[in-house]
């Protein structure tokens, strides 16, 4: 193997497929079932169920590299055990590796105050509450973060935060308790990147509306309780500030990176899952006389599929490690290239398998449709195609800029 797995991960590993097997697979259709009826407004009780299963057994903070609350591991080591969390929207809330409070509790970690850290980190890392990231804005392209309106204004010894966001995850879980809020605290500064700041909101303060859910291809709650949040005069204390005023961009580059990681590699793991299910299917299905699977159209299908999955598995590795290595700046260009990579490989898979269960493809039955409706959202979160491919080319051009 070109990146061979430790001995303590290939152990992790194996607890982990063997609990999917036990707990989360068996689950996974009392959990779509509970997330169509219960909506995202709801806690689901097959989550909570499961979860002091999963830290008893000591699968729990998987994602943390810090060994003092999760399991020590680098962003290599992580990755083979993200994808097998990915291969169910049911498991990564579960083990408490589930975005953005993974994301929210590295920044917490990192930037948070000792009191931030008791208030907020700590249940959190229990998994007794949830958090959310509020950042993208409906009335400005928010692929230029530098576009972004809301305001946190100095007030005496508080912030004043105003603002309109929308795809703030987890704002409608009962158990959103705390959201970390990017807005712009010095819209003067020549500087576009050092006009934002990130602010700990409370989600109880005083004018916080949570306005709606926002259905992924008409799903609530499944894969993602996107939600409509507006912040109308919110006053929150002055040492809620993350790490100093302007510096919003420094710690969004910081979370972003270990989180695209996680987003790829969920996504291998649901891309490997797709792609068993498409040829458990074809095997069993016959048409034309013979089975679908010996359709010269589905091989090419399969043999592209694994072909992509792998190229794409590499490339995610290849990142990780750079990440570990040299940092998530010097290793952009690699987080920036699976971002663009995995996706558009999970969204045509998934396209193909849909093609190969027929009609019943564009159903829930088989849970293709969730599947595509989470590739296609990661073509847009955490940064657009676009945007990642444009700053691959400017790297690529910048090595010929004395040619």
């Amino acid at each position: 193997m070109l990146y061979p797995m430790s001995s303590k991960v290939v152990e992790l590993k194996r607890r982990l497929e063997n609990f999917m097997d036990r707990h989360i697979y068996p689950n996974e259709e009392r959990f779509y079932r509970e997330a169509e009826e219960l909506g995202p407004w709801k806690v689901y009780p097959v989550v909570e169920e499961l979860k002091p299963l999963a830290r008893a057994e000591g699968l729990w903070n998987l994602f943390l590299p810090d060994s003092r609350h999760g399991a020590g591991l680098s962003n290599l080591e992580y990755a083979p055990l993200c994808e097998v969390m990915g291969r169910s929207h049911l498991a990564p809330e579960v083990f408490n590796c589930s975005a953005p409070d993974t994301g929210n509790m590295e920044v917490l970690e990192r930037y948070g105050t000792e009191k931030d850290k008791e208030r907020w980190l700590k249940p959190l890392l229990a998994g007794e509450i949830r958090s959310c990231f509020a950042m993208t804005e409906p009335a400005v392209a928010s692929s230029d973060a530098t576009n972004i309106e809301s305001s946190i204004v100095r007030d005496g010894d508080s912030y004043v935060i105003n603002g309109r966001k929308w795809y703030t995850t987890n704002a409608t879980d009962p158990r959103c308790k705390i959201c970390i809020f990017m807005g712009k605290s010095d819209p003067d500064n020549p500087d576009r990147h050092k006009q934002q700041s990130m602010i700990l909101v409370p989600m109880d303060s005083p004018g916080i509306e949570v306005k709606r859910p926002l259905p992924v291809f008409g799903f609530y709650g499944v894969p993602d309780r996107a939600s409509e949040v507006i912040f109308t005069n919110v006053r929150v204390p002055r040492e809620n500030m993350l790490l100093g005023e302007g510096r919003g961009f420094e710690i969004a580059q910081g979370r972003l990176g270990p989180g695209r990681i996680h987003h790829c590699m969920r996504l291998i793991g649901l891309a490997e899952r797709t792609l068993e299910k498409m040829c458990r299917r074809v095997r069993s299905r016959v048409a034309f006389g013979k089975p679908v699977s010996e359709q010269t159209v589905t091989q090419e299908r399969i043999a592209e599929a694994r072909i992509m999955i792998e190229q794409a598995r590499l490339l995610t590795l290849n990142a990780a490690q750079a990440m570990d290595t040299v940092g998530n700046k010097v290793a952009r260009t690699e987080i920036a290239m699976i971002k663009v990579a995995v996706p558009n490989m999970a969204c045509q898979i998934i396209d193909w398998a849909i093609q190969a269960h027929g009609g019943g493809g564009t159903s829930n039955d088989f849970g293709l449709t969730q599947a595509y409706a989470t590739a296609r959202l990661l073509r847009l979160a955490d940064g657009p195609d676009e945007v990642h491919r444009n700053q691959i080319a400017r790297l690529e051009l910048k090595k010929y800029s004395n040619a």
